[in-house]
């Protein structure tokens, strides 16, 4: 008898305790906690995309070389006050550039050491009409890459949330920047217990 009472004191605290989720559609813009999500990560991605594929060195360079830039993008450094991950972001950028059809694009180091792998591979086990040759790889013209950095200014429950991307595109040959963008986002936040 005992173990049926504890049983159902017991029931009602695991229900309790259940998380409730909701499926929610991916575009909906909703900050739940305040700090940097994925949101910011595609509005600042198209936003600086769209700058820079409009700055002077993109007619520059199509003018002088007759085809169109090919890009690769590098490391984006997180220096803010919280954990981001900046795969995501960089995925934007990337989707951003490759949408644009303004630029050609490259793999990134590790997806080429996949592809290069592949390749070894063929040259062993795949017939000779269907074999990828290697040295035909397309390099880079330009690198674009950056950093994430943060401001908290906090009082209590309060808290005024400071965002700031900074990103370059650099020329792989000569080392030049031929752009520099910048993305501010300020939230306000209020908070009923201090969490920040």
């Amino acid at each position: 008898m005992k173990k049926v009472v504890l049983g159902l004191l017991v029931i009602p605290f695991v229900f309790a305790c259940s998380p409730s989720v909701k499926r929610v559609e991916t575009n909906l813009v909703k900050d739940v906690g305040g700090g940097w999500n994925d949101t910011d990560a595609q509005m600042v991605a198209q936003e600086m995309i769209t700058d820079c594929l409009s700055g002077g060195w993109y007619n520059k360079f199509v003018t002088r070389n007759g085809k169109e830039p090919v890009v690769i993008v590098g490391t984006v450094v997180n220096n803010s006050m919280e954990h981001i991950n900046t795969a995501v972001f960089v995925e934007e950028m990337q989707r951003a550039l490759i949408n644009s059809g303004k630029v050609e694009f490259v793999a990134s180091s590790a997806e080429r050491g996949e592809i290069r792998t592949e390749r070894l591979e063929q040259d062993e086990f795949a017939s000779e009409e269907t074999r990828k040759a290697f040295g035909k790889e397309v390099g880079a013209d330009f690198m674009l890459s950056g950093v994430l950095n943060s401001v908290v200014d906090k009082s209590g429950s309060k808290a005024l949330v400071f965002y700031q991307t900074n990103l370059k595109l650099i020329n792989i040959e000569t080392n030049q920047i031929v752009w520099n963008g910048q993305k501010q986002i300020k939230k306000y936040v209020k908070r009923s217990k201090v969490s920040f």
